[in-house]
């Protein structure tokens, strides 16, 4: 969770993301901040996240999208 934090941290520093869950429909992420998010993931954790699983629900918290993180790792 850490390095999620880290990377989320270094997308928009003055947020909360331990607290927020409504980064998605509070427009705090926007959609170049997915994809950047995305490609950080992708490199960090060595996980792939497919457009199946590019809804906002995934990207509204930080626990959610980790969550999202272990589910994909599982699946490898």
């Amino acid at each position: 969770m850490n390095e999620l934090l880290e990377i989320l941290n270094g997308l928009h520093p003055e947020v909360d993301f331990e607290t927020c869950e409504s980064l998605i429909d509070d427009k705090i992420l926007d959609s170049f901040d997915i994809i950047a998010i995305i490609s950080e993931i992708n490199e960090e954790f060595d996980v792939t996240i497919s457009a199946e699983y590019i809804v906002p629900e995934n990207f509204n918290s930080a626990k959610a999208l980790y969550a999202l993180i272990q589910k994909l790792e599982d699946e490898d």
